[in-house]
């Protein structure tokens, strides 16, 4: 796989977290000011490695969202469009470290705004997230790549 530093978000930051808080992590990018229906052609990915493992004393479920906003600052409150989010995972069991999350980007509608970030958003509880790292980027060529014995 390919990785253009220019495709990606963040590596290893932080995921420590409050409960029941949205976060912008790593960098943003700057899709131009001509950005419309997004990406013109191929099935672009987010792709999600946990570093290491997170770790919340009372499994508050995390999920990341792929949102785009007008500013660099992209929105946490609701406002940002998104488009794409992960399904829900407890920190515990599935966000272990060597973890590789793989989110399809879609097509078409909504349309793309200028600048595109990673939002964690941290579900409610009492303890939060209080360690882990993660990385994201975008990628053409999601590493879904596998070797299998001889013969098969």
């Amino acid at each position: 796989m390919i990785l253009d530093e220019r495709n990606e978000f963040c590596d290893a930051v932080t995921g420590v977290s409050a409960a029941s808080t949205k976060t912008l992590r790593g960098d943003q990018i700057d899709l131009g000011s001509t950005v419309g229906d997004g990406f013109q052609s191929g099935q672009p990915a987010l792709v999600i490695t946990i570093d290491t493992s997170f770790v919340s004393a009372n499994d508050n479920p995390v999920r990341f969202v792929l949102a785009s906003d007008a500013a660099a600052a992209i929105a946490v409150d609701g406002t940002a469009t998104e488009h794409a989010t992960s399904q829900d995972f407890l920190p515990t069991t599935q966000l272990l470290a060597g973890t590789k999350i793989v989110i399809p980007l879609p097509t078409g509608a909504p349309a793309y705004e200028r600048y595109l970030g990673v939002i964690q958003d941290v579900g409610a509880g009492v303890s939060g997230i209080t360690a882990g790292t993660f990385s994201a980027y975008l990628t053409m060529d999601a590493g879904q790549w596998k070797a299998y014995a001889a013969g098969i």
